[in-house]
């Protein structure tokens, strides 16, 4: 956790790409000054990462893009916006404010709870400097990585990747439902049926999708939630046990399957030419 590399990094991609994959969860890096107001011990901060890391999915983003530009128009290679801190430091994915249902188990942006419920930070832990000096810098290059994506290709497509234990967590809010191999999650406006369909096929071959389940939503930057229809938004959530050893430990053979598939979504979604006409 020493030697804080900038807290993220956009890939670039190739001009005429739309598709920017989105990795937000996969480091476990923690800033020494960060760390200083987390009252766990190292063995239990260790043990909390195991948990809440999505680990391994910027190499899976990282493999997907490689493979993508081997067998496609090296024109076309996707971008990619890693976060490069934990997502204890804060979740760049989750509402500043009161908006943020999770903040009723203290995992709003700032966490003050672990996933099974223990404190994290004290109660009265300052959140603001957190939002101001790593939320809100994340959130303005992510909003200017989308923004350079529709000036110089009139759409663009976020897709958002991300993994998920094989067994219910304390913290989960609506992790009664289904866990199969690959969950999708989908925003009513920026989620179009075509993206769906496109994302069940490329992983037809891992025995279950699920739309929001148990993870629902996608990621989209405020300046463009809710009101601009040029920006597509898919979540895919892959179930841990298919490409690693849970919790935290290494990646299988099961992570080249998984990037083969995220690159045949990227080479189709990459193909469609412009905007659904089910979304005007």
């Amino acid at each position: 956790m020493n030697g804080t590399p900038a807290p993220y990094r956009l890939v670039p991609g190739a001009p005429g790409s739309p598709v920017i994959l989105h990795v937000p969860h996969s480091s476990r890096t923690v800033p020494a000054d960060v760390r200083d107001g987390i009252v766990l011990d190292d063995t239990a901060l260790e043990r909390e990462l195991d948990h809440i890391t999505d680990a391994h999915t910027a190499r899976i983003a990282e493999e997907a893009a490689m493979r993508y530009a081997a067998r496609s128009e090296a024109t076309a290679r996707p971008w990619q916006f890693v976060n490069q801190l934990s997502r204890l430091v804060v979740d760049p994915e989750r509402f500043p404010d009161e908006r943020e249902e999770m903040r009723a188990v203290g995992m709003g942006a700032v966490y003050t709870r672990t996933t099974h419920g223990q404190p994290l930070r004290a109660d009265d832990h300052p959140e603001q400097p957190l939002v101001d000096r790593y939320f809100h810098p994340y959130a303005a290059a992510m909003t200017d990585a989308v923004t350079a994506r529709l000036a110089a290709t009139g759409r663009a497509v976020v897709i958002d990747v991300h993994s998920y234990p094989s067994e219910q967590l304390p913290y989960e809010l609506h992790g009664d439902g289904p866990r199969p191999p690959i969950c999708l999650g989908s925003d009513p406006f920026h989620t179009p049926p075509a993206l769906l369909a496109q994302a069940e096929k490329a992983f037809a071959d891992f025995d279950g999708t699920a739309v929001d389940s148990p993870f629902a939503g996608t990621y989209v930057p405020l300046k463009y939630y809710g009101t601009d229809r040029r920006v597509d938004a898919l979540m895919i959530e892959i179930r841990r046990d298919v490409y690693m050893q849970e919790p935290g430990g290494p990646a299988g053979p099961g992570l080249d399957r998984v990037a083969a598939a995220l690159a045949e979504l990227v080479d189709a979604v990459t193909g469609r030419p412009g905007p659904q006409a089910s979304k005007t």
